[in-house]
C-alpha cells in the first residue's frame, strides 16, 4: 500500500532486553538498526535510551522523518501514548506518557500500539493478505480477501484484527484481544494460560513427568526425535495449545470472517499446532478452514468453486460463491518485520486521515 511512498518513519522494536531502533521508507528499512540495552527500572534512564536511539537513527537518515511509530507492551492508553503497569518494566508503574515526551523531544507525531495489532496490520498491508490475493489472481480465482486476524504465539497470546485495511482498535484500545477469551481447559482462566511458552512447558511436564527445565525449542526437538525425551508428550503439548487457540479463534472468525496468519516464536512448531486448530474449528464455523502451509490446503484454497448463474429474464450472468472458506498461514515476512511494517503503515494512515 505504501511501497512507493517517499515518507520516512522511525520505528522501535521494544523488547525486555533490547531496544532496536530503525527507520522505514516505502516499506523498506533504510538505516542499519541500532541496538541499545533496554532499561526497565528507571524512567529517566529509559527515556534517555529512547531519545538516544531515535536521535542516532535520525542522524543516519538522508531525509527528515515524518513520524515515530512503534509497538510497546501493554497495559497502556495507546491513543494518549501512555504506558502503564508493565510487569517486566516496573519503572512505568502508575503510567508514563512516553508518546507526548518523544513528540516534544523530536517535534514529530508519535504513534504507539501493541505488537499484536501492528503484526496484523503489517501482514494485512504488506504480508499474507496481499500475497494470498496475488496467488488467487494468478490461479484465475474470482475470490479476494479483505479481512485478516493476526495471532502471535510466544511469551503470551497476542492478536490483532484488520478489516478492509482498517485496524480494529476499539473504544478502549482493546479491540482484537483474543488472549482474554475463555480457556477451554479451565473456564476460570483466560486463553493465554494455555497459549504461551509457559503453557507448552507446563503441559509437557504434566504429560511426560519430565521435570527438566526445557525450552519450547527443546520440546520441539523432542517432538521431532532430535533430542531425548517423551516424543508423544512433546507433540501433545503443542497440540493442546492448538486446541485452546481453536476455541478462541472460532469466536473471532465468526465475527471477523477473514484469513488467519500466525507469527511469534512458537509459530515454528506449526506442524504440531495447526492440525489441532483445524480439528477444533470443525462444526463451529460457516466456512471451511484450510492449512495454507500444506500443498493440499493451498490447492483447496486457490481452487475457484464459483458457478455462473443466469439472471432470470436476462442474458446476464452472475457468479455464485456457494462454498465459504478461509485459510490459516504462518507469516512469510517474519514477525518482527511485520510489526515494523505495521508501525510504519499505521503512522502514515493516521497522518493521512
Amino acid at each position: 500500500m505504501y511501497e512507493n511512498d517517499s515518507r520516512t518513519v522511525m520505528t522501535l522494536d521494544a523488547g525486555g532486553t533490547n531496544f532496536v531502533f530503525t527507520a522505514i521508507r516505502g516499506c523498506r528499512e533504510v538505516v542499519e538498526p541500532i541496538r541499545l540495552d533496554a532499561v526497565t527500572d528507571s524512567v529517566a534512564r529509559c527515556l534517555e535510551v529512547l531519545t538516544e536511539g531515535f536521535s542516532r537513527v535520525k542522524e543516519a537518515l538522508d531525509t527528515a522523518p515524518v513520524a515515530i511509530s512503534f509497538a510497546f507492551p501493554g497495559p497502556a492508553d495507546y491513543e494518549a501514548g501512555i504506558i502503564g503497569d508493565l510487569p517486566n518494566f516496573p519503572c512505568f508503574r502508575g503510567g508514563v506518557p512516553i508518546g507526548p515526551y518523544l513528540a516534544e523531544q523530536f517535534n514529530l507525531p508519535v504513534f504507539i500500539n501493541n505488537d499484536g495489532n501492528l503484526f496484523a496490520y503489517g501482514e494485512a498491508l504488506a504480508g499474507t493478505l496481499p500475497e494470498m490475493n496475488a496467488r488467487l489472481e494468478a490461479a484465475g480465482s474470482s475470490v479476494r480477501y479483505k479481512n485478516l486476524i493476526g495471532l502471535t504465539l510466544g511469551t503470551g497470546f497476542g492478536a490483532g484484527v484488520v478489516t478492509d485495511s482498517v485496524l480494529l482498535k476499539g473504544d478502549n484500545g482493546c479491540g482484537g484481544d483474543v488472549w482474554l477469551m475463555r480457556n477451554i481447559f479451565d473456564i476460570s482462566k483466560i486463553a493465554e494460560e494455555s497459549v504461551s511458552i509457559r503453557a507448552v512447558k507446563r503441559v509437557y511436564r504434566e504429560l511426560s513427568g519430565d521435570c527438566r527445565e526445557l525450552s519450547p525449542k527443546d520440546i520441539f526437538e523432542i517432538a521431532d526425535g532430535i533430542q531425548d525425551g517423551d516424543r508423544e508428550a512433546a507433540r501433545g503439548s503443542f497440540a493442546r495449545m492448538g486446541t485452546a487457540i481453536a476455541c478462541a479463534l472460532a469466536h473471532a472468525l465468526d465475527i471477523v470472517d477473514g484469513l488467519v496468519v500466525v507469527g511469534g516464536g512458537l509459530s515454528g512448531a506449526h506442524k504440531y499446532i495447526f492440525p489441532s486448530i483445524l480439528e477444533g474449528l470443525k462444526g463451529w464455523l460457516q466456512m471451511d478452514v484450510v492449512d495454507l502451509t500444506t500443498e493440499d490446503g493451498m490447492n483447496a484454497f486457490l481452487k475457484d468453486t464459483a458457478v455462473e448463474l443466469r439472471v432470470p429474464g436476462s442474458n446476464r450472468t452472475v457468479l455464485y460463491h456457494s462454498e465459504k472458506k478461509t485459510g490459516i498461514a504462518v507469516s512469510g515476512i517474519g514477525t518482527s518485520t511485520a510489526v515494523s511494517l505495521g508501525a510504519y503503515a499505521y503512522a502514515l494512515m493516521q497522518i493521512d486521515k
